[in-house]
């Protein structure tokens, strides 16, 4: 007889505080020593997560809590990565809603708990970070309450138990103003309100593949909950796809059990065991694994469509190769293809001269963490400004459209109504959000956020906070201004000389420093003017008897404006793109000489 199981995923908005209570579980379940040494945010374990603060991947794990297995998973919080998030609500059985008891329910909020609701899964409700001074429990539940009814939820999920914990300190009790404890009753809550799987153990075996993961040693390692039967290792086994076709037949090779952060090997599992398994090839994400006598796939989640995309090509500038390995397009084919197997949120496109590929996936974010790991992983590419998914519906043109939740001090609310409005954002809600800031909500085209982060950063002074989640497809709403200032363009190649980017700072603000490598093409700076400006950033001085080379050493530039690779996608035009290597960041313009980007521009300006 085996232990009785819960299976359960924590889901938040991103920040709300998930890992670092999952954390705290690890601890006080037994599964760490008191003397073992465990980073912080232990299952944010890819150093882009770690960097960024964020869950990009969901993970499983498990603690033993009196006798019970909980298999616990972990879900990103960002809406770019809401693929995720659907397809791991089909292997539990009930969730742990986490809300901020200071800014209660956000959008993310309301993606993930409409998945769960419309499961049939019912929400343990935690409100978290209790301890902080602008805490507000109560408005915070009754928002929860008021999210619950609007995303039609059923009575049984209406009456969900509430906690209020503070998952950093490691408490979590019925009484709001309780500050210390520990994590029992949530354990208690997760035992008595969370079913156990209740799934057939004596049938065919069936099992529903939702995260894919590589190892040197076992290959390929499918990851999801046993829907019916048994498995031992070395059983025979075969993969169908989402229409009950046989994509490849194998064996069990080996059954992994989640025990804390490792995977062990098991002899066999049963019908609710959440596993990783290894020995097929061929299989990925959304496929049945099964007995071979099975032929009917298990039904998967759909996924919402991508909305956004890029284009990654092969790097041509000048200075290609220098920096990466990884440079030719069957590397980035392959990279990109591999990509696309696991995340199912991602759909590549070959372009017809083999030389580029459309990415589309969810969000900016999503496929900036692409660029960012396929660039650590030694790959040079160029990228396009991105662009928006249209659809066609009954011959009118669909764009996509986001809710945008904002909070801000109230002396720049003025100032971010007016962006938003020029972007083509309707307002949609504004109140006061406590302690001298405003939530502004609006419905605005995906297309017009484009770029607008770091603007809306600088407007706020760093203070500002912006969700943003996909709300629908809608009218197209025409022409959006873009970058309103011009570049400054290098129209000589070679190394850039203090003399001439001292003369060149009172056109504008450069992104270059003295004796960064240039090239024809290459963008240096903004204009000042709203057009583009060539330049030569490798001017020297006249030397004549009168006039000596060392007075160059009283040469002081300003720093210049070094952007992050988001930043960077998020500032080029139509006509510009950026270099990614391993080292560099760099923008060009997509036509480097100067009498091709002319006729590039006729040609746009006649079209």
């Amino acid at each position: 007889m085996s232990a009785p199981l819960r299976n359960v995923a924590i889901i938040a908005h991103v920040d709300h505080g998930k890992t670092t209570l999952v954390d705290q579980l690890f601890r006080q379940s037994g599964t760490f020593r008191e003397n073992q040494r465990v980073e912080e945010r232990a299952m944010d374990s890819n150093d882009l997560e770690k960097e960024r603060g964020i869950t990009i991947l969901a993970k499983c794990t498990s603690v033993e809590w009196n006798g019970t297995r909980i298999n616990i998973v972990d879900t990103p919080g960002h809406a770019d990565f809401g693929a995720e998030v659907e397809r791991i609500l089909s292997m539990v059985d009930g969730v742990i809603l986490l809300v901020d008891s200071s800014e209660g329910a956000m959008p993310q909020t309301k993606f993930v708990t409409g998945k769960a609701l419309s499961l049939g899964l019912k929400p343990i409700v935690v409100v978290n970070k209790i301890d902080k001074p602008d805490g507000r429990p109560q408005e915070v539940l009754d928002e929860v309450f008021d999210l619950f009814v609007s995303l039609d939820a059923n009575d049984e999920q209406l009456d969900f138990p509430v906690l209020y914990a503070s998952g950093r300190d490691g408490y979590a009790s019925e009484d709001q103003e309780a500050r210390d404890g520990n994590l029992e009753p949530l354990f208690q809550k997760i035992v008595d309100h969370v079913p156990e799987p209740g799934l057939d153990t004596t049938g065919k075996f069936t099992f529903l593949a939702t995260l894919l993961d590589r190892d040197n040693f076992m290959g390929r390692i499918l990851t999801g909950r046993v829907q019916s039967g048994t498995l031992n290792v070395n059983d025979p086994i075969h993969a169908l796809d989402a229409d009950g076709k046989v994509i490849e037949a194998g064996r069990a090779t080996k059954v992994l059990a989640f025990r804390g952060l490792e995977r062990v090997p098991v002899e066999s599992a049963e019908a609710g065991d959440i596993i990783a398994l290894a020995g097929l090839e061929k299989a990925t994400v959304a496929n049945t694994i099964a007995d071979p006598s099975v032929s009917e796939p298990i039904a998967a989640q759909p996924i919402d469509p991508p909305t956004l995309a890029m284009r990654f090509s092969v790097n041509d500038s000048p200075l290609a190769g220098r920096e990466g390995d990884k440079v030719t397009s069957r590397m980035i084919r392959d990279r990109l293809m591999r990509e696309a197997e696991s995340n199912v949120a991602i759909r590549i496109t070959e372009s017809d001269d083999k030389d580029s590929f459309e990415v589309a996936g969810r969000g900016e974010l999503q496929l900036g963490v692409l660029i960012e790991t396929m660039r650590r992983e030694g790959f040079e590419l160029g990228i396009s400004r991105p662009r928006v998914l249209y659809r066609e519906e009954d011959g009118q043109r669909l764009e996509p459209y986001e809710t945008v939740v904002i909070d801000v001090d109230d002396e720049f609310s003025g100032t971010v109504v007016e962006k938003m409005q020029r972007r083509k954002g309707e307002l949609t809600e504004m109140r006061p959000s406590g302690t001298g800031k405003t939530r502004i909500t609006f419905s605005a085209p995906s297309r017009g956020l484009i770029g607008y982060h770091g603007e809306f950063l600088s407007d706020t002074r760093g203070t500002g906070i912006m969700n943003r989640l996909f709300e629908k497809y809608g009218p197209y709403k025409g022409r959006i201004e873009g970058r309103i200032n011009g570049v400054l363009i290098s129209m000589e190649t070679g190394d850039a000389v203090a003399y001439a980017l001292n003369a060149l700072e009172e056109r504008g603000e450069l992104f270059i420093g003295s004796g960064t490598k240039l090239y024809e093409g290459m963008v240096i700076g903004e204009n000042a003017k709203p057009e583009d400006l060539e330049v030569n950033p490798l001017k020297s001085k006249q030397l004549t008897n009168f006039r000596s080379s060392g007075k160059d050493d009283a040469i002081r530039l300003t720093p210049p404006r070094k952007m992050t690779l988001e930043q960077a996608i998020a500032y080029i035009d139509d006509d510009e793109m950026v270099e990614v290597t391993p080292q560099s960041i760099r923008l060009r313009k997509v036509h480097l000489d100067p009498h091709e980007r002319k006729r590039a521009k006729r040609k746009a300006e006649a079209a």
